[in-house]
């Protein structure tokens, strides 16, 4: 009972939480110069990024994990954090296409930030296809799994590298050449409260992807006892 309490505590406070990061940056945070009101889109926009880098991450992490130790549980975990990569991934995609109508005038520039995330995109939906395409459990475990570790090496590139080697669009980092920060106070509050609230968030529906994954294979058991 007091673990149900304290559950459904933290997650209220995760919610209310959220809810003063989005007052904050509508209300609170002041606007960039020369962003505007497209301000309020980094909000959102650089934390959904962030978390798809740490979901990649994790698929790789439990891939890894699977090769060494071939528990299929980790490869079940890698799928999940993969799929929820995407779901961030598309996220990341959408306020920023979002910031290019309003910043750019259409949705879509091929700018080398969304040619990238694109590439993104398309690089783990065809993980998703071997998965597909594979029906013994084990090789198709095996093939994920290496096929996510290479895919995670692209990460860096097509997030952090290939978008500050061209000449784009896209505004500049949040830290410029220089390495001066160029938010205030109270912009980088509700920045840091954002990117750890999203974060936070992430790793709470992973907790229950697991959960669900874990009573799937329980089930999946006891029925093949009663076989």
């Amino acid at each position: 009972m007091n673990n149900k309490i304290l559950k459904y505590t933290w997650q209220g406070l995760l919610f209310i939480f959220l809810s003063l990061v989005i007052i904050g940056a509508y209300l609170y945070a002041p606007l960039a110069k020369g962003l505007g009101e497209f301000t309020r889109v980094m909000y959102f926009h650089v934390p959904v990024a962030w978390v798809t880098v740490v979901a990649f991450f994790l698929g790789a992490f439990y891939s890894v994990l699977y090769l060494r130790k071939r528990n299929i549980l980790f490869d079940y975990y890698a799928e999940a954090a993969s799929q929820l990569g995407i779901i961030f991934c598309l996220l990341a995609t959408v306020t920023g296409a979002l910031w290019a109508k309003e910043s750019w005038g259409a949705y879509w520039n091929w700018d080398p930030r969304q040619t990238s995330i694109f590439i993104l995109l398309l690089i783990y939906g065809a993980y998703f296809s071997l998965r597909s395409a594979v029906e013994v459990e084990e090789t198709k475990a095996r093939l994920s799994a290496v096929y996510s570790i290479l895919a995670f090496v692209t990460v860096p590139f097509f997030i952090f590298i290939i978008p500050r080697v061209y000449e784009s669009l896209h505004p500049d980092p949040l830290i410029n050449q220089e390495a001066k920060m160029k938010m205030d106070a109270k912009m980088l509050t509700v920045f840091l409260s954002s990117l750890g609230g999203f974060t936070i968030v992430f790793f709470w529906m992973m907790h229950l992807k697991k959960s669900l994954i874990r009573i799937k294979m329980n089930f999946q058991k006891l029925v093949n006892q009663e076989n």
